[in-house]
């Protein structure tokens, strides 16, 4: 055999040496060199046991949520304007109603990362149009709205609709009940985390149910909901959930409300 074949045949060994050196890593490194189980057991976890809940323990509320309106009165609630007894209208069905001019309620409490139910219904007095019929809004610590607004034949901006991430995100779909019936939003949402600058390194995240109903599937926010401007972004803690005083007769009402912190 020539030098010049014997060269050849240790280029191409080479080569082939090369091409399987990766996929050898990869056999040997991570997840791949552990041992496969060979008895169901040794995949099994035991601990720690997830804590026992009564899905309806509260009236209607699971047993470890925070209820936050009963029905009976607004204990846990003050005007957000400067922290005052809330003024809303307790009604004999066990709801309450916004009490035009009279401002937001918010919660005393401050909350981070939540499950949120809400029931509200719109007013069947209320004929406006547009922004102007049945407008409230359930803010998530005190920043980021999810639109309440009667739409039923009612259009208006898609970002500002019932369901909606107010001016950041439309419904995925229209799910609203009824004028004057009982609408429900459950809310999952994950509040953002900021670095040491104050630059937003997790946005904030909402998914919504409105009615059972998928609308927002995970949204990340941008910032703040603005009426006007782009949204803001700023370095906040726990923060109150509040319901919305749109200043206008909207005649919104709210009921069974209950969140449970999501730690």
């Amino acid at each position: 055999m020539t030098k010049l074949n014997y060269t050849i045949i240790g280029l191409l060994a080479l080569v082939a040496a090369c091409g399987q050196g990766p996929q050898q890593s990869e056999a040997t490194e991570g997840p791949a060199a552990a041992v496969e189980p060979t008895a169901p057991e040794e995949t099994e976890v035991w601990t720690p046991v997830p804590n026992k809940v009564d899905p309806f323990g509260q009236n209607g509320a699971p047993s470890d949520a925070i209820v936050l309106f009963n029905g009976q009165n607004l204990d846990q609630w003050i005007s957000a304007v400067d922290s005052t007894a809330a003024q809303w209208t307790i009604n004999p069905d066990g709801s309450m109603t916004v009490a035009n001019g009279t401002g937001d309620i918010q919660t005393k409490e401050n909350f981070g990362s939540v499950q949120l139910h809400v029931e509200w219904r719109s007013s069947p007095e209320n004929t406006a149009s547009g922004q102007a019929k049945s407008n409230s809004g359930v803010y998530l610590q005190n920043r980021y709205e999810v639109q309440v607004l009667d739409n039923n034949d009612n259009p208006t901006y898609v970002n500002g609709m019932v369901g909606s991430l107010y001016k950041q995100s439309p419904p995925l779909v229209m799910a609203s009940v009824t004028t004057g019936s009982w609408n429900s939003y459950d809310i999952i949402y994950h509040a953002p985390e900021f670095d040491d600058q104050g630059a937003m390194s997790r946005a904030p995240k909402i998914t919504v149910l409105h009615n059972g109903v998928l609308i927002q599937d995970g949204f990340d926010l941008q910032g703040t909901t603005e009426y006007i401007g782009w949204p803001k972004v700023s370095p906040h803690g726990p923060g109150p959930i509040k319901l919305q005083d749109h200043n206008d007769h909207s005649g919104v009402s709210y009921r069974n409300i209950w969140v449970r912190p999501l730690n």
